[in-house]
């Protein structure tokens, strides 16, 4: 059995579509099995999609993008904005592809492991809802590794559920970065970010 953090999906492609408001803004959706979100955007990628702080003009990365929920409510809300999002899941690619299509924006989706499809470049800011189920050790390296494709002055804003598995996450981005705040908070889900000083 597979799971939504692997590359290839052995289960049949059957898709779904669903809507969501995001950022002031109904959107439109492809899902299918095999894939993370796929009948309706989870709570963390609400919260996180609603709350994250980027400025207009910004190079944003979605990693671990799955359908592409968050990279295409940013990209709707701050059209300046250019959008990378990646993951490691094909079938996920394939389904932001067309969901990037579907609502009409312009999203450069890469598949690959982690930050490896985007190499050298840097970013103002990373945003991702990380795959707990993957394990610990895969949340640490997207922390750690951020730093790396960070801009001076960019951040990483990370959501994740704050009594199963948050507080550590938001101990290492503090371990990291030097700093962390937690910019909201609902449903047992906060958003932490880090600044790159």
């Amino acid at each position: 059995m597979t799971h939504y953090y692997d590359e290839n999906q052995d289960s049949k492609l059957q898709l779904t579509q669903f809507k969501a408001r995001l950022r002031g803004k109904e959107l439109d959706f492809y899902s299918a099995k095999g894939v993370f979100s796929k009948e309706k955007a989870d709570k963390g990628t609400e919260l996180l999609a609603n709350t994250c702080q980027i400025k207009e003009g910004s190079k944003v990365l979605d990693i671990g993008c799955g359908i592409g929920i968050l990279g295409i409510a940013i990209k709707k809300d701050c059209p300046a904005c250019k959008v990378v999002m990646t993951d490691i899941n094909i079938r996920a690619t394939r389904l932001a592809r067309m969901n990037a299509g579907l609502n009409d924006t312009d999203i450069t989706i890469l598949q690959g492991n982690l930050y490896a499809p985007i190499k050298d470049t840097k970013f103002d800011a990373i945003i991702v809802n990380p795959p707990y189920v993957a394990g610990r050790e895969l949340c640490y390296k997207i922390i750690t590794e951020a730093k790396t494709h960070l801009e001076t002055g960019g951040n990483l804003q990370l959501v994740a559920r704050h009594q199963k598995g948050g507080k550590m996450l938001e101990k290492k981005m503090q371990e990291t970065f030097g700093n962390v705040e937690e910019i909201s908070k609902k449903a047992g889900y906060r958003v932490y970010k880090s600044e790159k000083r």
